[in-house]
């Protein structure tokens, strides 16, 4: 029989198709569930969208005591904090169920290869061979299927090929390609490289899913209004960082989708006065209410930190609001109602997430390779 998760799956899908004018048929396994373990699981975006598309997230794996709260609480899964260098082909194996099949899936850390981080990669960075030791899991435990996801210049470097290569040389089936995400209905311009492989059969990525991208607008215009420094009684997630007289002053002159440029000179930065500084034009400025939001980074709660300005308040965006444009729902809890919430710490948890939409547009690639009775060819 099917489970209860996948038939209310089964009801949303129909429910979103109905309101998109549109319905695709996805038939679900009534012979085996899929399991998934999550690699490098953070606050549980991708296991979040996973779950969403009936798939069972058995439990997730990460070093940072802080995704502990976010991803148990609302993944309903085993969360194991360990050096992933650590944990053995085994360790993975004993969290499956006999008969499934198994799904491992993770996104490695990505700041070694992010267009974000300063000077050219570093392959002394302890961070860059946890995608060597991804491969040694899948080596030790040969699950059915894998799922990857990272930034795009990933795909440029020689580890990833040598893991690529790896899954291809135990008999997988690969795809990857670097997608928008905004094109499967997150509301945030964000470019991520998504590999899925089988054993079973060809697999790929779904087409996307959102011709029309959803906006800021659409994302956050009805939660309450905030004042630079104010927290919302009713949501302490929905609250934004001060700002100084002069950065107060700087986001008034602001307009949506502008830049410093427009500023009157005394307002603008000594840093961006310098032929260095010309490059940066996206910091200490508005979003655009009618299109996606820039990529959030792990400190997009601060307005001098890019595009970060609400489109029409006086402050940067908010904790909640960075959440709702990496597509977690309204109701995500980060932490415990009773703890303080320490802005920097959220503020990673959110920024570094796979976007929950980006892990539903995985979990029904999965699905649809899987309806298509892959695991019988």
């Amino acid at each position: 029989m099917e489970s209860g998760l996948n038939r209310r799956w089964d009801e949303e899908t129909f429910r979103d198709g109905q309101r998109n004018g549109k319905l695709k048929s996805i038939v679900i396994s009534a012979t085996k569930e899929i399991e998934a373990i999550d690699l490098f699981c953070g606050a549980g975006g991708l296991s979040y969208g996973l779950r969403r598309t009936g798939i069972k997230v058995v439990a997730g794996f990460d070093l940072d005591p802080a995704c502990e709260y976010p991803f148990r609480e609302n993944n309903e899964a085993k969360f194991i904090r360990a050096d992933i260098a650590n944990v053995k082909g085994a360790d993975l194996d004993a969290l499956y169920s006999p008969t499934s099949i198994r799904l491992l899936a993770g996104c490695a850390p990505c700041q070694p290869f992010s267009t974000y981080r300063q000077g050219a990669p570093n392959p002394t960075d302890k961070r860059w061979n946890l995608l060597s030791e991804f491969g040694r899991l899948v080596r030790e435990s040969s699950p059915d299927m894998i799922t990857m996801e990272n930034v795009p210049l990933l795909e440029k470097q020689d580890i990833f090929c040598r893991f690529v290569d790896t899954l291809e040389s135990l008999g997988y089936k690969t795809s990857f390609r670097v997608v928008n995400c905004a094109d499967y209905g997150v509301p945030q311009f964000r470019r991520r490289l998504v590999m899925l492989a089988s054993r079973f059969a060809d697999i790929s990525l779904i087409s996307p899913t959102h011709k029309s991208h959803l906006t800021v607008r659409k994302a956050i215009e009805g939660l309450p209004s905030l004042e630079a420094g104010q927290v919302d009684a009713s949501d302490p997630l929905h609250q934004a960082a001060s700002l100084s007289p002069t950065n107060l002053k700087r986001i008034r002159s602001s307009r949506p989708g502008g830049t410093w440029r427009d500023w009157d000179s005394q307002l603008v930065a000594d840093c961006h006065k310098k032929e260095t500084g010309q490059t940066y034009p996206s910091v200490y400025a508005r979003m655009s209410w009618d299109e996606p939001s820039p990529t959030m980074t792990t400190q997009f709660y601060g307005f001098g930190n890019g595009r970060f300005g609400h489109p029409n308040q006086d402050r940067a965006i908010s904790l909640r609001e960075g959440a709702i444009l990496q597509s977690f729902p309204k109701r995500y809890r980060f932490v415990p109602i009773d703890q303080p919430i320490h802005r920097k710490i959220i503020g990673r948890l959110i920024g570094n997430a796979v976007p929950v939409k980006l892990g539903e547009a995985i979990g029904r690639s999965i699905r649809e390779h899987i309806a298509n009775g892959a695991e019988n060819r």
